[in-house]
């Protein structure tokens, strides 16, 4: 494809983006004024002029609509039931509803996380439910239509920088965090806590796995959408690790006696980035390619297959940007088009 020039949104820094699971050319981006330290956020929606690897004109990357919050955003998820609407995860700790036929406000806020919330995400499965996930290390599940969150997990004893569905398993659900763990939980079963944790003073909600991934933070995790139970992790050690999680116990397994185990096999490492890896997601058309983005301004793409020349697992690099990456994102309908987005202000789609 033709590179469209890239989308600038000046004074407001970019914290992630998402297309649509509706539209081929729509994308989201969440993004904050002063870098996401202080002052307000904005929500930008943009499209691609023209779809990627379709003939016809130079394709453009078009600002159609933004609205503006009083503190940062730093996530963005798109509905899985309603074209027109998506959620941001803010600084405040406020979780926000959008509608794009709607101007100016949101259609609903919830206020309970007590710190910045950092990650959202809306479940292919159940469609009518999405998560969040705050610096005050708990997870909350959400439905569009209820005034309070439906449950909560307090899943970290510190940030938690992301939490993510299965795009297998409807009830299951990966967390990462300061902590240098990776956890899986299982909504089925009934909230417990773990018994290393004082459950009056720091009640701690039981996982199903838990991951020794890293001796610094984790960053950023995803599901493989191909491997059920095989998870990416990228953070502070600059390294991209594949895990498999297939030893872990569900529901209705679990139902009889609690089992709460540490354990995960990392199948392989992928190492170049010179700084933390930011964010990492699996292509959704096929298992063995991934995306990472990096503060060290790159984005990446890999294979956990190596190839025989000398390259190793990685495949391509992208580095027009700037200043730190910290979002990436695969187009859902044009197989190889990934779109990036960045402190320096600037969103590029592009073409692997």
């Amino acid at each position: 494809m033709n590179r469209p020039e890239p989308l600038q949104t000046p004074g407001y820094a970019h914290y992630n983006l998402a297309w649509s699971p509706f539209h081929s050319s729509r994308l989201a981006v969440a993004s904050s004024a002063n870098y996401g330290l202080v002052g307000n956020g904005r929500l930008h929606l943009t499209s691609v002029g023209s779809a990627p690897g379709m003939p016809g004109g130079h394709p453009t990357l078009k600002l159609e609509k933004q609205y503006d919050t009083q503190d940062g955003l730093y996530d963005v998820a798109w509905s899985e039931i309603h074209e027109n609407q998506l959620v941001t995860a803010s600084g405040d700790g406020s979780i926000k509803l959008w509608d794009v036929m709607i101007n100016d406000l949101p259609i609903r806020a919830w206020h309970e996380h007590t710190r910045e919330a950092f990650s959202v995400d809306w479940s292919n499965i159940k469609k009518d439910q999405f998560i969040s996930s705050s610096w005050d290390g708990s997870v909350k599940l959400w439905s569009p239509d209820r005034p309070r969150s439906i449950t909560t997990l307090q899943a970290h004893t510190s940030c938690v920088y992301q939490a993510l569905f299965s795009p297998h398993h409807a009830d299951i659900l990966a967390t990462c965090s300061t902590d240098g763990t990776l956890k899986i939980f299982d909504l089925r079963i009934p909230c417990t806590y773990a018994s290393t944790t004082n459950s009056f003073t720091n009640p701690m909600t039981a996982a199903a796995l838990t991951v020794p991934a890293s001796g610094a933070e984790i960053l950023t995790l995803d599901w493989n959408k191909y491997k059920p139970f095989t998870l990416a992790s990228g953070g502070v050690d600059k390294t991209i690790k594949v895990w498999d999680c297939r030893m872990v116990k569900l529901a209705p397994e679990t139902a009889q006696q609690q089992i709460h185990q540490v354990g995960g096999l990392c199948e392989s490492q992928m190492a170049g980035h010179e700084w933390a890896v930011r964010k990492v997601q699996w292509s959704p058309h096929r298992p063995d390619m991934l995306a990472s983005a990096s503060y060290d301004m790159t984005c990446r793409v890999w294979s956990t297959n190596p190839s025989g020349d000398g390259r190793g697992n990685l495949l391509y690099i992208h580095d027009p940007h700037t200043e730190f990456v910290v979002g990436c994102a695969w187009s859902l309908y044009a197989e190889g088009v990934l779109a990036s987005c960045s402190w320096d202000c600037r969103v590029n789609v592009f073409h692997i």
